[in-house]
């Protein structure tokens, strides 16, 4: 072929160049919708799938595509030189060239042109800087989605062993509640000018099972509902965890004088005292904390746990339902608020406790949602990343975008539920049957009559 620029190339010279790498059979479609070189290099796999080119063979889609980025590597130092833009073939003018000649003077053009393939170029920044991790959709969605249960697994034993240490320290700090006669209520704006509401508390674990509820349907109906629990559960014991850590360090005064807070009696000590302490922590974690459950705890203020839950399920539920359902959506946000007015109409919180949990969860919740719906910040703080947030960098090593809201019905799940135990089952069956055909006395038979059938051979 000529050794004319790309960009300058007509419709003639595209079908030459479609010919030569084995795509003539579309150089009919290219010819009629006058791509010339500038319109080849601007082509993205989208185009090629959809009409009015519409190449149906997704082999051909790719490698051609494949070929069409590698020209647009190879135009990159010409482009430069005429004073386009290598990424969006923009003019700017042929002063462009210089000015980057200028800021490398000691390097050859060749050289400079590295700095552009380490910019984006059609998406291929995560190529050439992590060839390791896969590419998102032009959109942002994820191309690749594995429902690695093993994965929500971890996460649910984590959110396990986080809750049991949080039981643990809730036992311990409820055992060292400052006096009320000597340590009265703080003063706090909200409590001081809001009466006791006995029942408000019971209203606010009332509430937070009615949010539980719907996020446990949305999960049963989201076609990617493991990567949703694995997110739910990382998240709520890594907040728990804090939590832990925030309410041992501080011990605040009782908020309210209608709560009995006295220290539980020790009745002996070492092995004997650390034993009751496992029971009463055992007898908070079955009740989740909650008083509907005949739970009674002092001390764990800082930041309040039932506003970390009602926070939590709030937010995963507006997250992972339908955009188009406004009234769930609303719906979830005012049991949160009331959720929260009822922890305070109840007395059992100061204001600080609830403002500090409902802004830890929910920006935790966004920051881990920001990381994972952008690839390109996770790639490009990848170290960081794995410091502070190694629990997102090991569940979302196979997550490459956006989670699509995808749901099934459910007829479907119960095919898939029946699948899997028909497979499980086939499974048992097979290592049940491999286990009695290594039993001695079926191993040692068969050599035997090999050998004897051997012998009898021989001897005819």
């Amino acid at each position: 072929m000529s050794q004319e620029p790309t960009h300058k190339w007509d419709c003639e010279k595209v079908v030459e160049w479609l010919t030569d790498k084995g795509y003539s059979k579309y150089a009919t479609r290219f010819f009629v919708n006058k791509i010339d070189g500038k319109a080849l290099l601007l082509l993205t796999e989208t185009d090629l799938k959809t009409p009015p080119l519409s190449i149906e063979i997704l082999g051909d889609v790719k490698r051609l595509y494949l070929d069409i980025r590698q020209l647009k590597l190879d135009s990159q130092t010409v482009l430069i030189e005429h004073g386009f833009d290598p990424q969006s073939l923009l003019y700017f003018s042929k002063g462009f060239s210089n000015m980057i000649a200028h800021s490398y003077s000691n390097h050859r053009i060749e050289d400079q042109i590295v700095n552009f393939r380490y910019q984006s170029l059609d998406g291929m920044e995560s190529e050439y800087l992590h060839p390791q991790s896969s590419r998102s959709s032009e959109d942002g969605q994820a191309t690749t989605l594995q429902p690695e249960l093993w994965k929500s697994l971890i996460a649910l034993g984590y959110c396990f062993v986080v809750t049991w240490i949080t039981a643990f320290v809730m036992v311990i700090v409820h055992d060292r509640v400052p006096d009320m006669k000597k340590y009265p209520p703080l003063p706090d704006i909200f409590l001081d000018n809001v009466p006791h509401i006995p029942w408000a508390f019971h209203m606010c674990e009332w509430t937070g099972t009615v949010l539980l509820l719907i996020w446990l349907c949305v999960l049963l109906v989201h076609k990617h509902r493991f990567i949703l629990l694995r997110r739910f559960f990382a998240l709520s014991g890594t907040v728990f965890l804090l939590r832990c850590i925030t309410m041992l360090i501080t011990s605040l005064s009782v908020p309210g004088t209608h709560l009995d807070c006295n220290p539980r009696p020790s009745i002996g000590d070492g092995e004997f005292d650390i034993f009751q302490k496992m029971r009463a922590a055992y007898h908070i974690w079955k009740g989740a904390g909650m008083s509907i459950q005949g739970v009674r705890t002092c001390g764990d203020y800082m930041f309040s746990g039932h506003t970390v839950a009602l926070t939590m399920l709030n937010f995963f539920i507006t997250e992972y339902s339908p955009r188009d359902i406004y009234l769930l959506h609303t719906f979830s946000w005012l049991l949160n608020m009331f959720g929260i007015f009822f922890i305070l109409s109840g007395h059992e919180h100061y204001s600080i406790d609830v403002f500090i949990a409902f802004y830890i969860t929910s920006r935790l919740f966004l920051y881990y949602h920001t990381l994972a719906n952008n690839q390109s910040l996770m790639q490009r703080d990848t170290g960081r990343t794995r410091i502070w947030f190694p629990l997102f960098s090991f569940f979302e090593s196979g997550v490459d975008g956006i989670v699509p809201n995808e749901y099934e019905s459910p007829v479907v799940i119960l095919e898939k539920l029946f699948c899997f135990l028909k497979e499980t089952l086939k499974r048992i069956v097979f290592i049940f049957i491999a286990n009695l055909s290594l039993k001695p006395g079926s191993v040692s038979s068969v050599p035997t009559n090999n050998i004897s059938r051997r012998h009898k051979r021989k001897t005819q």
